[in-house]
């Protein structure tokens, strides 16, 4: 399985032009655009988790060296 990055643009609510970008790692073996169409669901659940912030887009790209990721997979797909 390959690791898959995650990348969603939250902004806060509080503040709309207050955005940063989050990171996730999904361990997966589809492609970026089948991640992309199946990211919804943990990125709602990212933002039940995090009430302060909205998402306003996301991406799915293969990790490099010089991103930072958050942690261990969060999904695993066969």
């Amino acid at each position: 399985m390959n690791a898959i990055d995650l990348i969603i643009t939250v902004c806060a609510v509080a503040s709309p032009t207050t955005c940063e970008e989050t990171h996730l790692v999904f361990s997966s073996a589809v492609s970026l655009r089948q991640c992309a169409m199946a990211a919804q669901p943990y990125i709602a659940q990212w933002i039940g988790e995090h009430p302060k912030w909205t998402a306003v887009k996301w991406r799915c790209e293969y990790p490099s060296n010089n991103q930072k990721a958050s942690g261990e997979p969060v999904w695993s797909v066969v």
